[in-house]
């Protein structure tokens, strides 16, 4: 007995955690500092950890009034419907749920490259196929209608990340209205949102709506996740807003207790801590406009909270940083050999990585030149 055929599959490449560094390298994971996962430098919400200790008694129960009742606090952030709220383990549950609503099997989603792998991993997995379209370094990642319809071949979900990962880029909502006025009507447009609390630009749930100017569309969806500005990553929480038409497919899709009890009571908790997400988001806008400005490379400009940098040679800085004590992401992995990830820290972590990347290019280019032979 074997599993079924999976040799399209590919393994999902996560950020490399301190004590796995630290273990690796004989250290005291006390030296390091971790900026390759776009984590909350700041923890999770306060009031979320209390919420959790409060209910940990509660265990033992499904989270039926949970549930409920952080759905209608989304809907009511959202102005939205309950039932367009589709509750999900993590944002990838999110991505699961909306992939078994869709797809029948050979159908094909279009995701960005780069981009989140899971996209085209959740797809494989419900039979679907994967096509791609480029989000080019040499347009400063630009994301445009144009630039995904050039790609477009009738797919039956359109994957959008603004902000993007890992660019920082995002695709302003007449863009994403003209993409889907342009596509086929059984044509799903996901705009994944996981980092945007730390942008400027308004979310495309206004487009499902149908607010600011914009009709309600019926073919346009939302992800967001608690993981990044709420520090919930751990507790593995995350959602979707559907249009209304949607709504009823959610019963017939989601695993039975999407959430788990302590994951809804600390989302529920976490919404309602103001000061903690201000101090996130204030934290990233600050590290990484001092990033931009202070790293000896270029970066581009990003909404998220990390940024990227073109190094040359992601591999040999990330191995050097590494030593150094400050873990970040190679993005060779995106398909960006010559760029590193580095998550937005505090004052302090940023400080550290702005000087530890310098002094390691630094390094790394008088290398290069001891390296070429005298003429």
């Amino acid at each position: 007995m074997q599993p079924r055929e999976l040799s399209d599959h590919v393994a999902y490449e996560a950020g490399r955690g301190i004590e796995e560094v630290a273990r690796e390298l004989g250290r005291d994971p006390s030296e390091f500092v971790k900026l390759a996962s776009n984590e909350n430098p700041h923890g999770p919400s306060p009031a979320a950890t209390v919420a959790i200790r409060e209910h940990a008694s509660s265990m033992s129960s499904y989270p039926k009034a949970a549930h409920t009742d952080l759905v209608a606090a989304i809907a009511d952030r959202w102005n939205v419907e309950d039932e367009q709220v589709w509750l999900a383990n993590g944002g990838d549950g999110a991505i699961d749920y909306l992939h078994r609503a869709t797809l029948e099997p050979a159908d094909a989603v279009l995701v960005p490259t780069p981009g989140f792998a899971y996209y085209g991993m959740s797809s494989r997995f419900h039979h679907g196929e994967v096509n791609e379209y480029s989000i080019d370094r040499t347009d400063g990642f630009e994301q445009t209608a144009d630039t995904v319809l050039e790609a477009y071949d009738g797919e039956r979900i359109i994957w959008l990340t603004s902000p993007h990962n890992p660019s920082g880029s995002t695709m302003a909502l007449t863009e994403i209205e003209a993409l889907a006025a342009e596509t086929d009507e059984e044509t799903l447009v996901v705009v994944d949102e996981a980092y945007g609390e730390f942008a400027e630009t308004e979310s495309a749930v206004t487009l499902i709506q149908g607010q600011d100017g914009f009709d309600a569309r019926d073919d346009v969806a939302v992800l967001r996740t608690f993981s990044k500005v709420y520090g919930l990553a751990g507790v593995r929480l995350g959602y979707a807003v559907v249009p209304e038409e949607w709504a009823s497919a959610y019963t017939r899709v989601n695993t039975p207790f999407a959430a788990s009890e302590l994951a809804c009571r600390a989302g529920l908790a976490a919404m309602g801590d103001t000061e903690h997400v201000e101090r996130t988001v204030e934290t990233a806008r600050t590290s990484r406009e001092a990033m931009r400005e202070g790293i000896d490379a270029h970066v581009w400009p990003s909404e998220g909270n990390f940024v990227l940098v073109d190094v040359d040679d992601a591999a040999a800085v990330a191995e050097e940083l590494q030593e150094r004590g400050v873990i970040v992401r190679d993005c060779t992995s995106f398909g960006l050999p010559g760029c590193i990830r580095i998550t937005c820290g505090t004052d302090e972590e940023t400080e550290r990585a702005i000087e530890a990347t310098n002094a390691v290019l630094a390094d790394l280019e008088v290398d290069a030149e001891a390296e070429v032979p005298d003429r």
